[in-house]
């Protein structure tokens, strides 16, 4: 009989590693990534095909992951696009200048 994997332990987090965001043990991809993917509409099976050094188990943890923390992810996923958006409309603005 095969030894039956902790479930907790596919999911890290270190401050070290991708500024303390929760991320897939052993890999640097974040529950992020994977919700930025499961909301264009890919499975989780179409992510772990894309993402191939993962398996279906661990895009599973990580979509588990946000949905326990939904709120908190959400408002990382909100401050990262704003960012993302002000450092778009300064370049812009420089090119235009």
């Amino acid at each position: 009989m095969s030894a039956v994997l902790e479930i907790g332990s596919l999911i890290v987090a270190s401050e070290d590693v991708r500024g303390g965001r929760p991320r897939i043990a052993g890999t640097g991809v974040t529950v992020q990534r994977i919700v930025r993917w499961y909301r264009l509409g890919l499975t989780p099976e179409e992510i772990a095909d894309r993402i191939g050094h993962l398996n279906l188990a661990q895009v599973h943890a990580a979509l588990t992951c946000y949905h326990a923390n939904q709120v908190v992810i959400e408002a990382e996923i909100a401050t990262d696009n704003t960012t993302a958006e002000q450092a778009q409309n300064e370049t812009t603005a420089e090119v235009n200048s």
